[in-house]
């Protein structure tokens, strides 16, 4: 067979190599020039042991880069809508964790976040402040749309109050239909049985009792669906309440000294509930009753410390209630940073210690009237409690809320923007804010047993 050179290559200064391709099966034959030494040929044929080597491995990397392009092409025709979706919520959990969580968030908080940005996995569509307020009346609450109102209730802000006004006060063209003996209420859409809020008192605790932000965004469509009989596409609007942290953690210690325990609630997170050696007990026995404050702020699990900050979190970024896989100051770094995007983002949220322009706030960003004004308690036991503290406990308290204290102050900051950007909208702002609640009068109904109290 004549062989045809296709090629021709110099190798070597010393001994010279060519190499020729097989025109029939493109094999490659090499040759080594005959007047080359012993130690010659043997330094050339490794020559071309690795330039074979070298060929080898190009080929194995360019196969693998088609293979992996082929892949992608296939994946993104080709995958199931759950399949594809998990992928890229597991790709936006990392970048989210990786790139944009950082402690200066509060120089950022008022521009744009998206509702994508708080999209779960089983897309959960969440309306973001941003999207209700512009002007696209294709973001506006609609409740005779497939609109859902989600209260995500934290102990000891008021949440209960605030949630009775939700399903009692509210002027609405179906009114909530609320049993007395059950404190339960349907809150229906005006055309049709099905729910238009999702909360302790329509609902019930459906996610698990103060489910938090983890549990009720991985929760509520299944829920519904499972309350309606289908499956419906819905756009959820979420709310809450905060509270001014120390009044809220002296609260929650008075009501667990009174025999209060929430141990009911389910800590659920990815999939799994929380273990015990995650989440080890404070107190031996039913309750933690007549607990003496050093204890209450002693017991590293207790979750009553920094409760706000991190029932609005996205657990899943910080491995849940798992502290074995990051150091505690890069955890807390991430939950309170989640915590001020998610609520920075949330539909509305007040606080408690500002009752009348939370209630502006609520009435001016759903176009929905409450029929009173909110009260507010400018005095509570559990601040004068604080007062009579001393300097060593009043410090511990301090410390071990430093992250509700933080999220509090850019809550109120960002509270007070939204306000005022609301106010210089308001053509009426004064006759509006000093008509709160002035609707009409309210028929007597007596809930004085189940009334949230703020000490």
């Amino acid at each position: 067979m004549s062989l045809g050179y296709k090629k021709y290559e110099k190798l070597s200064e010393k001994c010279e190599i060519r190499h020729a391709s097989i025109s029939k099966n493109e094999s490659t034959v090499y040759y080594i020039d005959p007047s080359c030494t012993n130690n010659e040929k043997d330094d050339a044929i490794k020559m071309i042991d690795n330039l074979k080597k070298r060929k080898k491995r190009l080929v194995i990397f360019l196969i693998i880069v088609i293979l992996s392009l082929l892949s992608i092409i296939l994946f993104g025709t080709l995958c199931s809508d759950d399949v594809c979706a998990l992928s890229i919520s597991l790709n936006r959990k990392k970048l989210f964790s990786e790139h944009h969580l950082n402690n200066n968030i509060n120089q950022h908080h008022d521009n744009n976040i998206s509702s994508s940005s708080l999209n779960n996995k089983n897309s959960h569509l969440l309306l973001s402040y941003d999207d209700v307020l512009n002007d696209d009346f294709q973001n506006k609450f609609d409740i005779n749309s497939n609109d859902v109102m989600v209260f995500l209730h934290i102990q000891k802000t008021g949440g209960t109050s605030f949630g009775r006004h939700l399903v009692r006060d509210l002027d609405l063209k179906r009114k909530c239909t609320c049993q007395r003996k059950k404190k339960r209420c349907y809150c229906f859409r005006p055309n049709r049985n099905e729910n238009w809020l999702f909360s302790r008192y329509s609902t019930g605790w459906k996610c698990g009792l103060h489910a938090d932000w983890t549990e009720l965004t991985g929760c509520v469509d299944q829920e519904l669906d499972k309350n309606e009989g289908e499956t419906t596409k819905r756009r959820y609007f979420y709310i809450t309440l905060l509270r001014s942290p120390i009044s809220r953690y002296l609260s929650e210690f008075r009501h667990v000294q009174r025999g209060a325990t929430w141990k009911n609630s389910r800590h659920f997170c990815l999939g799994r509930q929380a273990t015990t050696e995650e989440l080890p007990p404070c107190y031996t026995g039913d309750d933690w009753m007549d607990v003496a404050l050093d204890d209450f702020a002693d017991c590293e699990s207790n979750l009553a410390a920094n409760r706000q900050t991190r029932m609005l979190t996205d657990l899943a970024l910080v491995n849940c209630y798992n502290k074995t896989g990051m150091s505690q100051k890069e955890r807390d770094r991430i939950m309170l940073s989640s915590a001020k995007r998610n609520l920075a983002a949330m539909s509305f949220f007040g606080l408690t210690e500002y009752q009348k322009i939370s209630q502006y706030i609520f009435e001016e960003t759903f176009n929905l009237r409450f029929a009173i004004p909110f009260e507010q308690h400018n005095s509570t036991l559990s601040m004068q409690t604080y007062e009579t503290l001393t300097d060593a406990q009043k410090k511990k308290i301090k410390d071990i809320n430093a992250l509700d204290i933080e999220l509090y102050d850019f809550a109120k900051e960002l509270m007070f923007q939204r306000f005022a950007r609301l106010k210089a909208k308001d053509n009426d702002f004064e006759f509006h804010f000093s008509n709160l609640g002035s609707i009409r009068d309210k028929e007597s109904f007596d809930w004085n047993t189940n009334i949230d109290n703020l000490n």
